[in-house]
């Protein structure tokens, strides 16, 4: 394994500028520093490279590792965390699939969405909750947890919150668990090159890899080619999972859960937005899965019927959703059949749906859990 270390004084680049040649200083100066960004997996010419941002003295640093594609299996990456000196390890999957779009009935669910890059927010939650330890190790047991879209952009811990949610994978599947990551608008977004809403820090460090940062996402990377595994629509026992909501244009496509994945999946990445199947253009436009907010806002705003046409047509009982603030609190809208659960991170207001034995309570970083509907 290759391993080397960059080190640059801190300035502003745009994200597609390439930084001028820069000095080599010693592995052990770097390993005393703070990790501030990173790891990035970047696959190129049969090499695997792991690149990691860090701060020496109000100095940004770049360490990258190299090796051959042929030895990735079993490499381990040290992420941060939101406190000082806490990390914890990742292992590269020895393969990516294609999830599955629908999963019969379990006991327990666990329902985050819009974490939006606030790592803290989301480990407090989880921690408080029991689904992971303070090791950052699955203790949910046989629990599924849904995460509903947009952990991208607005916060500074994005890749964190990443890796976070692939290393638990593994670990919730080992103990009968598993973690559903759909996507919402944020994700999809950044794939696709949208990146007005992303923190200018991930442009900088893009530049101080020597990569743009539409890379650091794309189909050579792992974390690229990881996302482009997920569904943007989940069906889980009678619960329909979604980041936006069902317009009543997607309604009248009439097609199953595991088409409308099939069709949106090849065009994650895609930014001409010119698609040759109407299906495809309804999905990616304001009425489609991820962007869709007609549940909650408009005049009219959607009818019970919608609501009802999409129960039927999914075979479904609830719709859970993010996307959209309608309160700072896990909400319950259309007689208990939508549920949402988007609210105030950034503002101190984390909450989550918790699923027990048919019982739908929201709770919160205290560990407090209030029934909201059976």
């Amino acid at each position: 394994m290759k391993k080397f270390t960059i080190s640059v004084f801190p300035f502003l680049l745009a994200a597609a500028m390439i930084p001028k040649p820069v000095f080599y200083e010693s592995r052990e100066k770097v390993a005393e520093t703070m990790q501030l960004d990173g790891p990035y997996v970047i696959y190129r010419n049969e090499q695997l490279f792991t690149h990691y941002v860090f701060d020496n003295d109000g100095i940004k640093s770049v360490k990258t590792d190299s090796m051959p594609l042929a030895k990735r299996s079993g490499i381990s990456l040290t992420v941060a965390t939101d406190i000082p000196g806490k990390t914890f390890t990742v292992q590269l999957k020895p393969t990516l699939e294609n999830e599955k779009t629908e999963f019969p009935k379990v006991k327990k669910l666990f329902i985050v969405s819009d974490i939006e890059g606030n790592f803290s927010a989301l480990r407090k939650l989880l921690q408080a909750n029991g689904v992971i330890d303070k090791n950052f190790n699955w203790s949910f047991g046989n629990g599924h947890l849904v995460l509903t879209g947009d952990f991208f952009d607005r916060g500074s811990q994005v890749t964190e919150v990443l890796w976070l949610i692939y290393s638990l994978e593994e670990k919730a599947k080992k103990m009968g668990g598993y973690i559903h990551f759909v996507l919402g608008n944020h994700e999809i977004m950044n794939l696709s090159g949208d990146i007005r809403y992303v923190q200018p820090k991930y442009f900088e460090n893009a530049a101080l890899l020597n990569e743009n940062y539409m890379t650091l996402y794309s189909e050579n990377s792992e974390l690229g080619k990881w996302l482009r595994t997920k569904n943007i629509m989940e069906r889980i026992g009678d619960i329909l999972f979604i980041h936006g909501g069902i317009s009543a244009a997607v309604n009248r496509m009439d097609i199953p859960v595991s088409k409308v994945n099939k069709l949106a999946r090849p065009y994650y990445a895609d930014s001409s937005y010119i698609y040759s199947d109407p299906k495809i253009d309804t999905l990616y436009s304001d009425w489609g899965p991820f962007w869709y907010r007609g549940y909650y806002t408009g005049n009219p705003k959607a009818p019970m019927t919608q609501i009802d046409s999409t129960l039927s047509l999914y075979g479904v009982k609830h719709i859970a959703t993010g996307h959209t603030i309608v309160s700072d609190t896990i909400s319950v809208l259309y007689d208990g059949k939508v549920f949402n659960t988007d609210v105030h991170h950034a503002k101190g207001h984390t909450e989550a749906l918790l699923i027990e034995e048919g019982k739908y309570y929201r709770v919160n970083e205290q560990a407090e859990k209030f029934l909201i509907h059976k």
